[in-house]
């Protein structure tokens, strides 16, 4: 596939990630690098929807360590229960944080970050990464994102 997206404009959050997920599949179809396909996705998401920050942080060690992502420089290790990122890992479920300064112990990498949801990824049962996505925006996500996000992660093959 060529690397290019057909971004979509429409104010219909579904529409815009029905659009993106065949896109997406067909980015990581025959890649076998999962920091490629991470990177790819995180790309993808951004340019779809324009939020602030979009990436990935991989479980090492007993702590999450910052993975591909796009957007500034973010808080490169969290540990567990720590942030919105540390308790969606240990309560291993996708968390929707309306306003992240109401959130208690939110790890602040930037000021400018109002909302946030952030989506475990699963291995044998086990939670073995984080998708982290914030906006400027306060209350931007919804179970909409919730469910695409979830669909998405799925995507990736971590067994590479």
């Amino acid at each position: 596939m060529a690397e290019d997206l057909n971004i979509i404009s429409s104010t219909d959050k579904a529409e815009q990630y029905q659009s993106l997920i065949p896109q997406i599949e067909a980015l990581l179809h025959g890649e076998p690098d999962l920091i490629a396909n991470l990177a790819n996705i995180c790309a993808a998401l951004k340019e779809q929807f324009k939020w602030f920050w979009v990436g990935f942080y991989m479980v090492k060690n007993n702590e999450l360590v910052l993975g591909p992502f796009q957007g500034p420089v973010a808080c490169t290790r969290i540990g567990l229960g720590k942030g919105v990122c540390g308790v969606a890992w240990q309560q291993a479920k996708t968390l929707i944080v309306p306003d992240v300064d109401a959130f208690p112990g939110h790890i602040a990498c930037s000021s400018l970050s109002k909302s946030e949801i952030v989506v475990p990824i699963f291995n044998n049962g086990k939670v073995i990464a984080v998708l982290d996505v914030d906006s400027e925006t306060l209350d931007q996500f919804d179970n909409t994102d919730a469910r695409y996000l979830e669909q998405i992660v799925k995507l990736v093959n971590f067994n590479e």
